[in-house]
């Protein structure tokens, strides 16, 4: 009896520490991300708007990632919410005078207020022709940005935004951005983390388990496809104004279909379906362009390579380097 209770000691201590190194590498990739913002930021350089970009990225993909990783939809058009608020804090503080911050507010509103009128018919769709629709919405959005001229200005686009800032302090320098969208970046990705463990996360997640099984258990999955929707369009909304006041211009060729690549591959690269995945995985890809600036006329083709064994050893994106470390310790 002794002996058989020593083994279920060992067993439980076993189990615990191999849990306690998955939950450590968990957020290993959040800390890489972590330490090369903070390395940009002391070592400055060109570097610093590169990885800024990553930052905005890091929240369209939080947001990408809440409605296609944690409820399991499919989504091509969040381009267009982020076109949306980009081009109404574009005009409002270019146009009519307004300061950024109410500027950013009233973008995020109307982008809420479109994705809800064109979500809740949307979202009865299932699969592929969820995907066609919500491309066809980010198609139209890239269409009126380019006709309507006398309001986008077409493709000549709109210059002059005003930097961001608040209270009449206005962010000049790159390490001000980088600081700045950093701090709203890790409020995005907190804010991700808390929706995961809430009771809307765990209803997000059965949704994505099994639309019919959710409903089986009580859940109303018409309602969190919905609020998802409107989540993931609220941070598609703030990454596009941010973009217009960090770069100071916009055109319709920001929110293309490029936008909507970038952003997928970022996702599955960093791991979709994870909370640090998505900040990970914006911050690595918008950094590999420069790292093989060198190779000059094979820069893609090393880009490509790298991207094709990321996605053969880390199937699941670089989130998954925890599970490869438990298989490798119960081999």
């Amino acid at each position: 009896m002794r002996l058989h209770a020593t083994i279920l000691q060992l067993k439980a201590m076993t189990a615990q520490q191999s849990g306690s190194r998955r939950r450590l590498l968990a957020w290993l990739p959040g800390v890489i991300g972590v330490a090369i913002v903070l390395y940009t930021f002391i070592g400055g350089g060109y570097l610093v708007s590169v990885v800024s970009f990553g930052l905005i990225y890091a929240l369209f993909v939080t947001g990408l990632n809440l409605f296609m990783g944690y409820t399991g939809q499919v989504s091509f058009g969040q381009n267009a919410f982020a076109a949306i608020s980009g081009y109404m804090s574009a005009v409002l503080t270019t146009t009519y005078g307004w300061g950024v911050a109410p500027a950013l507010a009233c973008g995020i509103a109307a982008t809420l207020v479109v994705a809800l009128v064109v979500g809740y018919p949307a979202l009865r769709l299932k699969g592929h022709y969820l995907a066609m629709a919500t491309l066809a919405i980010g198609l139209i959005a890239y269409e009126v940005a380019v006709q309507w001229q006398s309001v986008t200005q077409g493709y000549m686009g709109i210059s002059g935004i005003p930097p961001l800032g608040v209270f009449g302090y206005e962010i000049t320098s790159d390490r001000g951005n980088l600081a700045f969208l950093a701090l709203v970046a890790g409020l995005g990705v907190g804010a991700a983390a808390l929706i995961r463990h809430s009771r809307l996360g765990r209803a997000m997640t059965a949704v994505a388990g099994s639309e019919d099984a959710a409903r089986a258990l009580g859940i109303d999955v018409a309602r969190y496809k919905l609020l998802a929707f409107l989540i993931a369009a609220a941070y598609a909304g703030l990454a596009g104004s941010l973009f217009v006041h960090v770069v100071g211009f916009v055109s319709p060729e920001v929110y293309g279909l490029h936008m909507v690549n970038l952003a997928f591959t970022m996702l599955y690269v960093g791991g979709i379906g994870t909370i640090a995945g998505p900040l990970v995985g914006a911050i690595i890809i918008i950094l590999l362009p420069e790292t093989f600036r060198s190779f000059r006329d094979y820069q893609d083709m090393a880009y490509g390579a790298v991207l094709i064994l990321l996605l053969i050893y880390a199937p699941r994106g670089l989130a998954s380097l925890s599970d490869l470390w438990s298989g490798r310790a119960r081999g």
